[in-house]
């Protein structure tokens, strides 16, 4: 994939509005009105995952925290407080932990180099590996052993949100929060339910 030239962004913004001003006028005044988004989205940083463009969602729709390999880190002050404000203040009732096979924040971890800063970011995915080391170790194809991985990252990274200040208190007030565990495969693109291929209640995940 050829890289682009930045001032095309700036161009590629200008058709975008006339195109959108052109199917509705008062698009943007609605915007300035603030925002009620359906669901508060953890996803990976990676460049190819675009969750707003891959699940084909408009302006408002999705409150969005990204990070490396979608990580919800106890001692990350950043997305507990995004967290907090969807939860909170926009009244966010879903929240979605959207990984995706391919991630290099996976690998990384897994293969165990010397990556400098970001060794210790990978830690919390490497407490993942060695909670499922043996079941890890049974998958011979090395490709198929990383996309478990991605997998189990995710549904470690719901049990990690159930043990937040936000999602308890959340709870204690009466409010439901649903989790959900998304994995996007950017070679079909297609996004799969990690509740339905493990039949997880929706109340977990």
């Amino acid at each position: 994939m050829c890289r682009t030239d930045i001032n095309e962004y700036l161009e590629n913004n200008r058709h975008w509005v006339a195109d959108v001003l052109a199917k509705d006028k008062t698009y943007f005044d609605q915007l300035t009105s603030g925002q009620q988004p359906s669901a508060l989205l953890l996803g990976c940083s990676d460049s190819r995952v675009s969750p707003s463009m891959v699940l084909g969602t408009n302006l408002g729709e999705l409150f969005i925290h990204r990070n490396i390999a979608n990580v919800v880190s106890h001692t990350d002050l950043n997305f507990l407080s995004v967290m907090q404000y969807a939860v909170e203040s926009l009244g966010v009732k879903d929240i979605i932990v959207y990984g995706h096979y391919g991630c290099g924040g996976i690998r990384a971890a897994y293969e165990n180099n010397n990556n400098g800063l970001i060794d210790n970011w990978l830690a919390n995915i490497k407490d993942v590996i060695r909670h499922h080391q043996s079941e890890l170790d049974a998958i011979a194809d090395t490709d198929e052993r990383l996309n478990k991985l991605v997998e189990l990252n995710v549904l470690e990274q719901i049990a990690n949100i159930k043990q937040t200040s936000v999602y308890k208190n959340a709870l204690a007030n009466g409010n439901k929060i649903l989790l959900h565990a998304w994995v996007f495969d950017f070679s079909t693109g297609l996004v799969h339910d990690l509740k339905k291929k493990y039949n997880i209640t929706p109340s977990i995940a």
